[in-house]
């Protein structure tokens, strides 16, 4: 199996786009999260949610087609190539199946999400609620691009409730908030 290394190598050539790859971090942490929840192979998942868009820059019209295609030359197990194929139902005719289908697509649209929410917050992601999330997720003038419908959609895949599955997550992508420049420091001097 290729390992993180790899993959981030992978992730550098492919995606030029900062915020986009401070994305497919944030999916990984939140991926990985919900591996080591469920007793799950971290190092696997982790894959999963890193590389999950790494062709949306290059080949938005084939996303993610292209990536699989690209994984499969790589030696990406199959487990990982079926997430990132059901992580685009609508477009790949892949259902999630596997918790780690479900795992993935229920971590994406959230992860936006909330790295939006973090963005305006002083304090960025270090004390954000659910109640935080829920409220922006109401405003459909904020994050347009975040689909809410896949929003609420990811906790009937996990078997959860909305404001659990957001307090995962935001806890997933707190462990690496420095990473995605989602510190209070960070955020405030952005302006945020």
């Amino acid at each position: 199996m290729p390992t993180r290394e790899e993959a981030l190598q992978l992730l550098e050539e492919w995606v030029e786009n900062p915020g986009l790859r401070g994305h497919m971090k944030a999916v990984e942490a939140a991926v990985r999260w919900y591996a080591r929840s469920f007793g799950e192979d971290e190092e696997l998942w982790g894959l999963a949610g890193l590389l999950h868009d790494l062709d949306w820059e290059k080949y938005p019209d084939e996303h993610p087609l292209k990536a699989v295609e690209e994984l499969r030359k790589r030696g990406y197990p199959e487990e990982v190539l079926h997430a990132i194929l059901a992580h685009r139902p609508d477009f790949t005719g892949v259902q999630p199946e596997t918790p780690l289908d479900r795992a993935l697509a229920a971590c994406d649209e959230l992860a936006g999400m909330i790295t939006a929410v973090a963005l305006v917050r002083p304090n960025g992601i270090e004390d954000l609620t659910p109640k935080s999330v829920k409220k922006k997720l109401k405003d459909p003038t904020f994050a347009r691009g975040v689909s809410r419908e896949d929003v609420q959609r990811g906790p009937e895949l996990l078997g959860i409730d909305l404001d659990q599955h957001i307090a995962n997550v935001i806890a997933a992508m707190r462990e690496i908030a420095e990473e995605l420049g989602l510190t209070a420091a960070q955020v405030s001097a952005k302006g945020g």
